[in-house]
């Protein structure tokens, strides 16, 4: 690929030869040297969205929300993202209604980086942008991207001024991506994408922000061979034929190839499609629900384009069914009749990953393997979320109550009290278990000492049969105990020891 002439080094101040240098160069600093090219004089307005105005235009006023609405909505995205971790795992349902409703304006990047999980990348890499940003680069991608930089939203005013602060973010976030992922390099695509998300965050998050798009939620799109997006051209297709069989039918007979219409579309999210007002308002449920959002989009603006009879009289071959997909009637892409349509639609990450998995193995029965080795698919935050759970910790924030610095050692106090608490209870059941066993050892104690007491009675009423009652208070005991052997001897004294109740005494006397 040839390069601009000039280019010698490849230092990335060289490399920014149209947007770096040009900011030291004081007849391009004027107020109105871009926009003046553009048709723009040098008091220039812009709208709500920083797109320039031109001076003859008014602008279309469009429904707004009132004051206390969005401040409203601010109030519970706040609490949201204060606490999201707890959300995303208990009321994911919750934040997919507020991301349709429309993210507010003030939150909507900090709202996108925290539903792509960009956020947690970049924590987890926190000083990885700037290693890539101090790179020089590969000089072929510097060569295209510098050449991209000034076609990116030309109207609007971070990218009007040639070298201007928007123009050297971009060049940085794409140049970074390409270090980052080498194999994959630059696509044209990926400029406007990255544009948008500059508009909304600053040039670190915005990468992350990149990385995420291009590994989680599109992987494959800009790769060499976009086998990835080819693929989701059959998809889309395959889908159409339940959505409207009117324009599946058209687009079959006349062999118009989904790959002629519908690249830009998803490859830029539309973002080079739609008014602006829809596009954010497209991204906010593409951040949430993933990719199935932008396969609705197509799926609408190909319905209301081509999917009726009166539709059709007008596109009687390629050419003029092309043109008509190229200048979609505007009032199909306007937020008011565009944002509805898109919930109402049911096709959901199942009808997806079926189609996916049919057209999948009817590439390989026609081409083979699929030559890009991209990542697995994830619809959406939930699915981010799930895939990397311990990710969410640096989210967390820094709490209001400052611990003592001998936390520690007070927890460690803490531990040691309620081992000793289980030690004791532990103590005290073993003492328990041991008075339990001597009960009842004393009770069969007392059953044998019962038993040897009525055959020593017994014994004695035998020798006194024929003699009449004997007074043997009278008698020594000496006599009496030197009948009791000495096995006998023992048993006794052990019940002597065991007299501790009053039946036991009763029993002897």
């Amino acid at each position: 690929m040839a390069r601009s002439p000039g280019e010698g080094s490849g230092s990335p101040s060289a490399s920014l030869r149209g947007t770096r240098e040009t900011l030291s160069d004081p007849e391009l600093e004027s107020l109105g040297s871009d926009s003046e090219i553009n048709g723009f004089t040098a008091e220039r307005r812009t709208d709500k969205y920083g797109f320039l105005i031109k001076t003859e235009e008014n602008g279309d006023r469009e429904k707004e929300l009132s004051v206390e609405v969005l401040r409203q909505r601010e109030a519970k995205w706040l609490d949201m993202l204060l606490n999201w971790d707890k959300w995303m795992a208990k009321r994911h349902k919750k934040i997919k209604l507020r991301c349709q409703k429309g993210i507010p304006p003030a939150l909507r990047g900090r709202a996108w980086q925290y539903l792509s999980g960009s956020r947690v990348k970049m924590d987890q890499s926190p000083n990885k942008f700037t290693e890539l940003d101090s790179m020089a680069g590969d000089p072929k991608w510097l060569d295209i991207i510098e050449r991209d930089l000034h076609r990116q939203f030309p109207f609007h005013e971070m990218f009007v001024a040639r070298g201007g602060h928007g123009q050297q973010d971009l060049f940085r976030v794409l140049k970074a991506y390409t270090l980052y992922r080498p194999d994959e390099g630059y696509c044209q695509a990926q400029a406007p994408i990255a544009a948008v998300l500059l508009m909304h965050m600053p040039a670190e998050q915005a990468f992350w922000c990149l990385v995420q798009i291009c590994e989680k939620y599109l992987p494959g799109y800009y790769s060499e061979k976009l086998e990835a997006i080819q693929l989701d051209g059959r998809i889309l297709f395959s889908l159409l034929r339940k959505v409207s069989p009117v324009a599946y039918k058209h687009l079959s007979k006349q062999k118009i190839d989904p790959i002629l219409y519908m690249t830009e579309w998803f490859m830029c999210a539309f973002s080079r499609t739609l008014p602006w007002s829809s596009v954010l308002r497209v991204w906010d449920m593409f951040f949430c629900e993933g990719v199935k959002i932008v396969f609705r989009v197509a799926l609408i603006l190909l319905k209301y384009s081509l999917g009726s009879s009166e539709k059709l009289k007008s596109c009687q071959g390629q050419y003029e069914t092309m043109e008509k997909l190229r200048a979609i009637d505007p009032k199909y892409m306007l937020e008011g009749f565009l944002i509805p349509e898109i919930v109402e639609l049911t096709v959901t990450e199942r009808d997806v990953e079926r189609e996916h998995l049919i057209q999948l193995k009817k590439w390989k029965e026609e081409y083979g393997e699929l030559q890009c080795k991209s990542p697995t698919r994830l619809h959406g935050a939930k699915a981010i979320s799930d895939a990397d759970p311990a990710g969410h910790k640096p989210l967390v924030h820094s709490p209001s109550i400052i611990l003592p610095s001998n936390f520690g050692s007070l927890k460690k106090t803490k531990v040691q009290k309620q081992e000793a608490k289980e030690q004791e209870k532990q103590r005290a059941k073993e003492v328990r278990e041991r008075e339990k066993i001597e009960k009842e050892k004393k009770k069969l104690e007392k059953k044998k000492s019962r038993g040897k007491s009525d055959q020593t009675n017994g014994a004695m009423k035998e020798e006194n049969g024929g003699e009449g009652t004997r007074d043997h208070r009278q008698e020594p005991v000496q006599p009496l105990l030197a009948k009791v052997t000495q096995k006998d001897s023992l048993n006794v004294h052990q019940s002597s020891e065991s007299l501790c109740s009053k039946e036991s005494e009763d029993t002897y006397l």
